[in-house]
């Protein structure tokens, strides 16, 4: 280190953009919590003043995708379609959309956001966070309706529905992760948002969203086993298994246990891998 950097650095002058400590980042971003709420409720509602149904379209949105893949697939399925079907491809569709929309979304969240970066001092670490609450609520109003429409499929309000809130703390611990990894990767690979709602389909499709993995893959068990180590496909089968019942969902128990372990998992790595690049936000 030179000599006039020490004197600076004695003297409490830092380089414009260096990376602070992890633990005073953290709290800088914690401190700025009502920039993040603020910006995501002003998000949400600049994009639904531009149509004419507004919030509406926050919940009708899900519920085509329910209905017109639900019928496709029930069609390709026959009598292979899992019990209790218009429940578990809603109860699928609407959860799965929160995890697409940090998965896609989330990847500009620092690339779209290229002036505030590069002109505002700040942790970058918000913007992907920002990105995460606009997206659970940007869900909130169709998993409201999820919960009022599964009496209509003779799913009725018990106790046990409370579950579905240490599930959801689960999903968005894992879903932010997932944000702040695909923050920093589009900051490099800036091709890589061309390929995120392809990636995005596939995912939809394969998660178990739609079908029964126990079925489908019935003559395939090794394909049975990597399912249940994935978390997404764990939240959908605990919430059915919450919302529907043992009787018609029965769910293994080990799902409680991988899911937390690997919600803190993804969200530590992505904290950690988001924040050692903090210098180069702006700059590449």
């Amino acid at each position: 280190m030179s000599e006039i950097a020490s004197i600076a650095q004695a003297n409490g002058l830092h380089r414009i953009g260096a990376r602070p400590h992890l633990w005073p980042y953290l709290k800088s971003a914690w401190e700025r919590r009502d920039f993040i709420s603020t910006m995501a409720r002003f998000k949400i509602r600049s994009r639904l003043e531009r149509n004419r149904l507004g919030v509406i379209w926050l919940i009708i949105t899900p519920v085509l995708d329910a209905i017109f893949y639900g019928v496709i697939f029930a069609l390709l399925m026959g009598r292979d379609r899992p019990g209790g079907y218009g429940a578990f491809v809603m109860i699928g569709v609407f959860i799965f959309h929160f995890f697409t929309g940090c998965l896609t979304h989330g990847a500009v969240s620092i690339t779209g956001h290229r002036s505030m970066v590069q002109t505002l001092s700040f942790p970058r670490i918000t913007l992907p966070f920002e990105q995460v609450v606009e997206e659970f609520f940007s869900c909130l109003p169709s998993w409201i309706l999820l919960v009022v429409a599964l009496p209509i499929f003779g799913h009725m309000p018990n106790v046990r529905w409370l579950l579905i809130i240490p599930l959801m703390v689960f999903f968005t611990l894992f879903n932010t992760g997932i944000t702040l990894l695909v923050a920093r990767l589009t900051v490099h690979i800036r091709d890589l948002t061309q390929f995120l709602p392809f990636i995005s389909r596939v995912l939809f499709f394969s998660s178990g969203v739609l079908f029964d993995v126990d079925k489908l893959f019935a003559s395939y068990p090794w394909v049975i086993t990597i399912y249940d180590f994935y978390p997404p496909y764990q939240v959908l089968e605990l919430a059915r298994n919450i919302f529907m019942g043992d009787e018609i969902r029965p769910i293994d128990n080990l799902y409680w246990i991988v899911l937390p372990i690997a919600a803190v998992i993804t969200f530590i790595g992505g904290l950690l891998f988001f924040w050692v690049a903090e210098e180069r936000y702006g700059r590449d």
